[in-house]
């Protein structure tokens, strides 16, 4: 399906060149992809840190699974911040999973969101479309600086740039929202970070269709100190980013559920 949000100019002349990147990935590769610069290209259709990466059933499958930050790779707390990350079900779904009414993710959560992520990458720039909710990012490549007037946003402002074949990606500029899809598993509550946090994303290629994901969050007003945790992201060469709506067929918006017209139908029986 088509993807059509309101993108920059650089965005939608990156994404014009898919066309002629697909084709690359109709058979195996034997090595890792290269731009003309001489870069990793990144360029394709992967399951992200949201997925274990074992096969679910025959063909080009992988199995997703709702990631969140592991507490033991956690750097200590400072005094509070564990109340200020870790916070109690009140009740209120805009306080306890604002996602339940459409609300963004967030960078942190969607990384890890188990639904495929494209990258589309030439000389410079880095295009991420996130099948969830339709996010998107446009992230210069070239070890341009932050916007200093970049707003606060739920996805932030992020640069990256080149250390040897690894890609660092640095985002700051983010609002103090939710973290991950913790929702109160061991009575955790959810889980939030600051409006001071950074996230620092490092990719290299470990083989031609296999990509180590690593983050590392620095939040002041929670933790004592940066802390990394590590995923992978897998090349799907015949998956495609599908069209996803969140407020379409929502029975269950703000934890309130009506039934389907199946389920209205068979009741009526």
């Amino acid at each position: 399906m088509t993807f059509r949000p309101s993108l920059t100019a650089a965005a939608a002349a990156a994404i014009i060149v898919i066309s002629a990147l697909q084709p690359a990935f109709a058979q195996d590769r034997k090595a890792i992809p290269r731009l003309s610069d001489g870069k990793p290209d990144f360029t394709g259709v992967w399951a992200g840190p949201g997925f274990t990466h074992k096969k679910d059933g025959p063909g080009d499958t992988d199995t997703p699974s709702v990631m969140r930050f592991d507490r033991k790779k956690m750097s200590a707390f400072k005094p509070g911040g564990e109340a200020l990350m870790a916070r109690k079900i009140s009740g209120n779904i805009l306080e306890d999973d604002p996602t339940a009414v459409c609300l963004p993710n967030g960078l942190t959560r969607q990384i890890l969101s188990p639904y495929s992520q494209q990258f589309v990458q030439t000389p410079g720039r880095l295009v991420i479309l996130y099948e969830y909710m339709h996010f998107f990012r446009v992230i210069p490549t070239d070890g341009s600086p932050h916007d200093p007037n970049a707003d606060s946003t739920w996805m932030g402002d992020s640069v990256a740039k080149w250390e040897g074949d690894t890609l660092v990606i640095d985002s700051t500029n983010l609002k103090e929202w939710m973290f991950d899809a913790t929702h109160n598993q061991d009575g955790e509550g959810s889980r939030w970070h600051s409006d001071q946090i950074h996230v620092i994303e490092r990719l290299h290629y470990i083989d031609p269709t296999t990509v180590a994901y690593d983050m590392t969050i620095d939040d002041p007003k929670i933790f004592t100190a940066p802390w990394t945790q590590s995923f992978q992201m897998k090349l799907h060469p015949t998956w495609k980013v599908l069209e996803f709506v969140c407020e379409e067929n929502n029975r269950c918006e703000t934890g309130k559920c009506t039934p389907s017209d199946v389920q209205q139908k068979n009741n009526g029986k």
